[in-house]
């Protein structure tokens, strides 16, 4: 599908890893209305999958008749949603418990992307072969290493490792980081679950994700990333920008 400026293509591939014996992470791929998502739930088996199931289904109802230059409030305000349904489920019972997912985003709005996240599921671009990490952890870890307290070389063995910050049903209210970038050709972005980096560094990842079409980036991604420990669920999400001709 294509804007003005620039037709895209896609593949997602998503697994429950070598550890896990159910996966809570989900995805969705809308290229019709240039909208991709990755979720990873949170809160046990069956909190975790209805965490990422409901904010993949909420975005997912976007109408065909949605004007471009709105899809990115309806991805936000679909988020919105589950959040407060997922805050509110939360409340239930004797026992309040989390119930969320983080979610990373990438919407299409003419010549650029907008990239929207909670937690630590990330989004990636790669161009003329240079990888950049768009989005920032919603993370502890993350904070204490812009405090100056950690570096990203000892940040993985850190207590709160997995301790993240912000998510969609983490709170009364979310609050959406948004990254605005502008297209280029041959533009590689990557949306992933943190099973996927946590397994993979990030030279790896930039390797990986160079080869191939957006299929084969994604196929390879994730299986380096099980063909390891693999201890979490794993998801890869890779999407393909290239210009068209006046």
């Amino acid at each position: 599908m294509s804007t003005a400026a620039f037709s895209w293509e896609s593949s997602g591939l998503t697994d429950k890893g070598n550890m896990r014996d159910h996966n809570e992470d989900a995805f969705l791929e809308l290229p019709t209305r240039g909208v991709w998502v990755v979720a990873d739930g949170m809160g046990g088996h069956q909190s975790g999958d209805l965490a990422s199931k409901m904010v993949i289904d909420l975005v997912a109802r976007i109408g065909a008749s949605e004007k471009r230059s709105q899809v990115v409030d309806y991805v936000e305000d679909a988020l919105i949603t589950a959040n407060r349904r997922l805050y509110r489920k939360s409340l239930e019972g004797e026992r309040p418990t989390v119930i969320g997912s983080t979610v990373a985003a990438l919407v299409v709005v003419g010549d650029y992307a907008v990239s929207a996240w909670a937690g630590d599921s990330r989004v990636y671009r790669l161009r003329a072969g240079v990888l950049e990490q768009v989005s920032r952890d919603h993370s502890e870890v993350e904070e204490l290493i812009e405090q100056g307290v950690l570096t990203r070389a000892t940040a993985e063995e850190h207590p709160a490792a997995n301790v993240i910050t912000r998510a969609v049903g983490g709170a009364e209210d979310l609050y959406l980081e948004m990254e605005l970038v502008r297209l280029k050709n041959l533009d590689r972005f990557l949306l992933c679950s943190d099973g996927l980096y946590k397994e993979l560094k990030e030279q790896e990842i930039a390797v990986h994700l160079a080869e191939g079409d957006s299929a084969q980036a994604c196929a390879q991604l994730l299986n380096t990333a099980l063909s390891r420990r693999c201890t979490d669920n794993v998801t890869a999400l890779v999407v393909d920008f290239m210009a068209v001709a006046a």
